[in-house]
């Protein structure tokens, strides 16, 4: 029996360039199946988009039957939209990946051998992005290196993204066992086990439209990411006090040699610095203790990580 490769679409307002992206993705998934022999399906998840985009993608399930489309009942977020694709996925291997072309589907063809090659986790690593400036390139150096700082034993591949590939066994293991309800779900296909290997690509240009990420997004996403593989921030206040205790001690011995010299400082500035790097510090972790509490609530709540308005395949559209 022919193996089957599940390839993941996340799709969130994406009418400008969805087109092209089924075309050219569809294209080399047609001839990558008749080189190599692995059947495979096209599983387009809908995240709650606001403009035509599940227009077209009904129009792909109506005319290919290698296509299915997950339609969200509201917006979820990326992550959600691959887990959801993960969860309905059907084949031996899965590969995950957006609409924008960014991620090129000529990389299919190296993931597809790796899989023969017994390889469980391909992570797709990041050599190059076209419409990348020089703030997020050093914003995402910076990123995998915090995080590699702050996890421990748990280690991140530099440059790596949400366009990787699993196998069924390790599918298998995120659809049972990892249901966070916030989560990073590259960090953990990373650190789930197997047999892991990388594969190195070129990120393009988009091929139309403007990237869903801002600022506000990535910020959040990496708050979630160290809350979610790192319980540093909430030992930062043991930190904070040693070196508060050290350096008030400093300051006492400096305080008393000068009154001895009879140059004591006046101590009005001395005191609202302290106290301002104080209440800095005791903000920030306070800030960080709101997060990991806001990640219990959100846990304890137990929402579901997304909603299914209705599956659409060339069958037909079948309501969930």
């Amino acid at each position: 029996m022919a193996k089957k490769l599940s390839v993941v679409v996340s799709v969130y307002n994406e009418e400008l360039g969805i087109d092209q992206f089924y075309q050219h993705t569809s294209s080399i998934l047609k001839e990558t199946s008749d080189k190599t022999g692995w059947d495979y399906e096209l599983i387009f998840v809908n995240d709650g988009s606001r403009d035509n985009s599940l227009e077209f993608l009904r129009k792909y399930a109506a005319n290919d039957d290698k296509v299915a489309v997950i339609n969200f009942a509201a917006n979820r977020g990326h992550e959600a939209a691959m887990i959801a694709g993960i969860d309905y996925s059907t084949g031996d291997g899965v590969v995950c990946m957006d609409a924008d072309l960014q991620h090129p589907p000529e990389s299919i063809p190296g993931i597809i051998a790796k899989f023969d090659e017994g390889f469980d986790v391909v992570s797709m690593i990041r050599t190059a992005r076209a419409d990348a400036g020089i703030f997020k390139r050093i914003t995402s150096a910076a990123f995998y290196k915090v995080m590699n700082a702050l996890s421990g034993k748990t280690k991140f591949e530099n440059n790596s993204s949400d366009f990787f590939a699993i196998s069924r066994r390790v599918a298998s293991v995120l659809k049972n066992d990892y249901r966070e309800r916030v989560r990073f779900l590259r960090g953990y296909v990373q650190n789930v086990g197997f047999k892991k290997t990388t594969l190195e690509f070129e990120a393009s240009a988009r091929v139309a439209g403007e990237s869903n990420y801002n600022l506000k997004a990535l910020i959040k996403l990496s708050l979630n990411a160290i809350c979610n593989f790192s319980d540093v921030p909430l030992k930062m206040g043991i930190y904070a006090g040693v070196v508060s205790i050290i350096a008030a001690l400093i300051l006492m011995i400096y305080s008393i040699v000068q009154f001895f010299l009879g140059t004591a400082p006046d101590g009005y500035s001395t005191l609202i610095v302290v106290l301002c790097f104080m209440f800095g510090v005791l903000f920030i972790i306070l800030g960080f203790i709101s997060e990991y509490l806001a990640i219990i609530f959100a846990e304890v709540k137990q929402r579901p990580i997304y909603i299914v308005d209705s599956i659409i395949t060339s069958k037909g559209e079948e309501l969930k």
